[in-house]
């Protein structure tokens, strides 16, 4: 596991440049929520850099590197993947992007997860975006997509929830203890949905314009 470790940390040497402010929103909700479609809707209106931690560790995978195929045998187990291994990742691709505005989806999965970016990164959320959804309707909505996952059959989606309600509601109440938890109602329609999350980033989009 030091090598995975070790490996991410060569490829990002210091930390994320400190003389512009960085904005970072980490959008939570189980499986199912409909995040990565309200992510796709705040890049087009609001101009943000949508980094998925899965999507990112899927392609490390891809790639075929040492790192990669530590990451596949932890997900093949139900695993969640070392802290450092993702942060590094997130923080390559904050680096690589050139904005200065990121949503984080799906990530921190856990206490572990939040501690390392805070540490490791030195930025604290702007606000967490949180898509509230009931487990069985994001059981539905996955069995239905089913768009070629092969973490889509029902064992392993009852897997992802358990592992979602174990590891994510702590950080969820830990950033509510902060006042920093915007709560969305994500079994609404999709377009609903988009109307609630406007009115979460339309006053910071005005601040910052």
């Amino acid at each position: 596991m030091g090598t995975a470790i070790d490996a991410a940390n060569e490829e990002v040497n210091g930390s994320l440049p400190s003389e512009k402010k960085i904005t970072i929103v980490f959008v939570l909700g189980g499986p199912g929520s409909g995040k990565g479609t309200q992510c796709a809707n705040i890049v087009r209106d609001f101009g943000y850099t949508h980094l998925s931690a899965g999507d990112l560790l899927r392609a490390e995978i891809k790639s075929g590197s040492e790192n990669g195929t530590m990451i596949q045998n932890m997900i093949k187990e139900g695993k969640i993947v070392p802290s450092e291994v993702t942060v590094k990742l997130l923080q390559r691709a904050i680096q690589e992007s050139g904005n200065d505005k990121f949503l984080i989806d799906g990530f921190p999965r856990n206490e572990e997860n939040r501690a390392a970016f805070e540490s490791v990164t030195g930025i604290a959320p702007e606000f967490v975006l949180f898509f509230d959804c009931s487990e069985e309707e994001m059981e539905r909505r996955l069995l239905s997509r089913n768009q070629g996952r092969e973490d889509d059959n029902i064992d392993t989606i009852r897997k992802r929830f358990k592992v979602y309600m174990e590891s994510s509601l702590p950080v969820i109440e830990y950033y509510n203890s902060k006042g920093k938890v915007r709560k969305i109602d994500a079994a609404k329609p999709i377009d609903e949905v988009f109307e609630d999350v406007k009115a979460v980033f339309s006053p910071l989009h005005e601040k910052a314009a």
